[in-house]
């Protein structure tokens, strides 16, 4: 039995965020654990290029361009889409959700999903950057583990990096 572990090596990876600049007392600092956690796990600056959409509707556009343009190991996508009193929130968090991962399947490429889907601000603050976490920090790692371990599926073969026997 195999089992493949992919590292979170960024520093031979070239990465975008797609921030969604709606709610962006929020997604700031979404862009920033996104940023931060690439740098982390050794993505060079220059390798990593972010780029500003309207709000969470717009970043599988985005995505998709970037995706068809190449030259990227993975795409992570945040927003945040807070609960209002209209169906709106539904329409936009579902439609985000879905854009993104039919560009993933799409390009076969890690497009990662760092949209806050939150009732309240309260909720938003407190997943980004705040007491649970930062959603824009787990969406890179999540992506920079696809990309390696896309990667290490390529390269099957014997006993490449990555699997362990």
């Amino acid at each position: 039995m195999r089992t493949f572990d992919a590292p979170l090596d960024g520093s031979d990876l070239r990465v975008a965020v797609i921030v969604s600049r709606f709610n962006e007392l929020i997604t700031e600092r979404l862009m920033q654990g996104a940023v931060e956690a690439a740098r982390e796990h050794g993505v060079d600056d220059e390798c990593v290029d972010v780029f500003w959409v309207p709000g969470a509707f717009e970043l599988p556009i985005a995505a998709r361009r970037l995706a068809q343009r190449g030259g990227y190991h993975a795409i992570a996508c945040v927003g945040a889409v807070i609960r209002g009193e209209t169906p709106h929130f539904d329409f936009v968090a579902g439609e985000a959700a879905r854009g993104i991962m039919d560009v993933a399947r799409d390009f076969d490429l890690p497009v990662t999903f760092g949209v806050i889907t939150s009732d309240t601000v309260e909720q938003a603050k407190a997943r980004s950057g705040g007491s649970v976490g930062n959603k824009g920090r787990e969406a890179m790692i999540a992506a920079l583990e696809m990309a390696n371990l896309l990667r290490a599926i390529d390269n099957m073969g014997g006993n490449e990096s990555g699997a362990r026997s």
